[in-house]
């Protein structure tokens, strides 16, 4: 593609939506085609694998959008001949090739659309990790991350995924600080991957002796786990410890040294797991940890070299959004992205969770 071509769609602004979208897709080029070539670029052959297709597919959408507007240039020049009724083998032979144009016409905005869906399109993992940490509200929160990991546990079972629980911090009262675990299945981050973020519950909590209502919030985070392999981690780069797993009010799980604490000198990451009664499982568990965090970090970094910006992260920025409130005096869950309301929250604490599922990745 030259210069030429990139100039003419650019264009008039001011025609409509379809330029403002062809301008954003050159300008995109743009900035791809300065990456390629600066000479960094050379040690980094995954950044430029991925550089190189995305200028492809910006390519196609760039000549077709031009054919296009130029389709519609013609369309507009034989309608004003045939308008003008001035000489009728030129009206003849304009009517003609319209109908030719216009046919051609809904052929490419077929095609672009197909292409702007294959950008949209979630890339689907067969398994994820996810993390419900406690948040303000104390113990109270600690209960609700354990109701939240029941719901999600539920949820799983109904849509025949399978899970594993990696690492948990319990409570003396039956919550979490934290639990981590793995779910693997047909469409399971397509369907989980909105579930990231602050979760708000408003109801009286089990230790509250004046009947008050109490807000508290629990944060999840879901990261796809890496196929094996995908992720490279350096032995070097990792200080592995082993402590005794220990449950609630200090009684110990296990007496031997099975709990691993796993940290990832280079990027300064540390991961836990103390649920298994093997020493290796436990490991293997942490391991599993690591990758899917060091693969989110990875991810977001190919996204700020292509794109130039940081776009919103599963389990990372969206940990810190307020995304649903589970208010139970009044029997609701709302969700604030859709800002829309379901009641009859206790089915949706038992799992019942394919409407709001649904409704967000439609």
């Amino acid at each position: 593609m030259n210069a030429a071509d990139i100039k003419s769609v650019k264009g008039d602004e001011s025609k409509d939506s379809s330029s403002r979208f062809a301008k954003a897709r050159v300008k995109e080029y743009e900035e791809i085609l300065e990456q390629l070539g600066s000479p960094e670029l050379i040690s980094d052959w995954e950044r430029f694998e991925a550089l190189s297709k995305r200028k492809a597919h910006l390519e196609k959408i760039i000549e077709m959008q031009k054919e296009l507007e130029e389709l519609m240039n013609k369309i507009e020049e034989n309608k004003a001949i045939i308008s003008a009724r001035e000489e009728q083998d030129l009206v003849q032979l304009a009517e003609s090739e319209t109908a030719q144009l216009q046919d051609r016409e809904k052929q490419l905005k077929v095609e672009l659309k197909n292409l702007l869906l294959g950008e949209k399109k979630i890339p689907e993992y067969k398994s994820l990790i996810v993390e419900i940490r406690a948040g303000t509200g104390g113990e109270e929160a600690g209960l609700f991350a354990a109701d939240l990991f029941r719901m999600y546990s539920k949820y799983a079972q109904s849509a025949g995924w399978k899970q594993s629980i990696l690492d948990s911090s319990p409570t003396e009262i039956g919550g979490f600080k934290e639990i981590v675990f793995e779910l693997s299945g047909e469409n399971v981050f397509s369907k989980m991957r909105s579930e990231a973020g602050v979760h708000r519950v408003q109801r009286i909590p089990k230790t509250e002796k004046s009947g008050r209502v109490h807000t508290s919030t629990v944060s999840v985070a879901v990261l796809p786990k890496p196929k094996k392999g995908k992720i490279a981690v350096n032995p070097a780069d990792l200080k592995t410890d082993t402590y005794k797993a220990s449950g609630p009010g200090g009684q110990y799980v296990n007496k031997r040294m099975t709990a691993v604490r796993i940290t990832h000198l280079p990027s300064g990451l540390v991961v836990t797991s103390q649920t298994e009664r093997s020493l290796l499982q436990n490991k293997e568990n942490a391991l599993s940890i690591l990758e899917a965090k060091l693969l989110e970090q990875k991810t977001t970094a190919e996204e700020q070299k292509i794109s130039g910006k940081r776009r919103e992260q599963i389990g990372g920025a969206k940990r810190a959004e307020k995304i649903r409130t589970y208010n139970f005096p009044q029997d609701r869950v709302t969700d604030h992205r859709l800002k829309k309301s379901w009641h009859n929250l206790e089915e949706v604490m038992e799992g019942k969770l394919e409407p709001m599922v649904e409704a967000l990745r439609a």
